[in-house]
């Protein structure tokens, strides 16, 4: 049995019509199954743009010259991994830009510090702030300096 001949109303000749058969045409298939598309939605909602003015207010807190109290140390300590992990996500995630050496040394060493646990003495906890302050500083810095994220005002 041959396919019903169609004509498009501007064709001049059946020679010209065009025929796919549906059996070589795959059924589309969304790219993600529900519980993708929900995990999508949390991501989406639970994003907040990059706040470089909050990160150098920390960096302020923890660089200053008075050490930060005994009982914030630790929240800034997170908020300072926090900003550490998104810049090292934005520096590795453009691939417009070409990783320099020092910008691959900065997430490497931004990598390792993400795990480091936090001391219980306060004093070795300033240290650590500290250290998470200086290279989130570099890091930052090297960001802007390449044009991957814009300077603050």
């Amino acid at each position: 049995m041959s396919a019903p001949t169609v004509f498009a109303p501007s064709s001049p000749a059946p020679e010209h019509r065009v025929v796919f058969p549906d059996s070589h045409v795959p059924k589309w298939r969304p790219p993600l199954d529900e519980s993708g598309l929900r995990h999508v939605l949390e991501r989406i909602t639970a994003w907040s743009p990059l706040d470089v003015e909050a990160i150098f207010d920390d960096l302020d807190t923890a660089i200053g010259a008075q050490p930060p109290p005994e009982a914030d140390t630790p929240a800034l300590i997170e908020r300072l991994r926090g900003h550490l992990k998104r810049l090292r996500a934005i520096a590795v995630a453009d691939t417009r830009f070409r990783s320099t050496a020092e910008l691959t040394l900065l997430v490497e060493r931004g990598r390792r510090m993400q795990t480091e646990r936090l001391p219980g003495d306060h004093q070795q906890a300033v240290g650590m702030a500290r250290r998470l302050a200086f290279l989130t500083s570099d890091l930052v810095e090297k960001l802007i300096e390449d044009r991957y994220i814009k300077d603050v005002e």
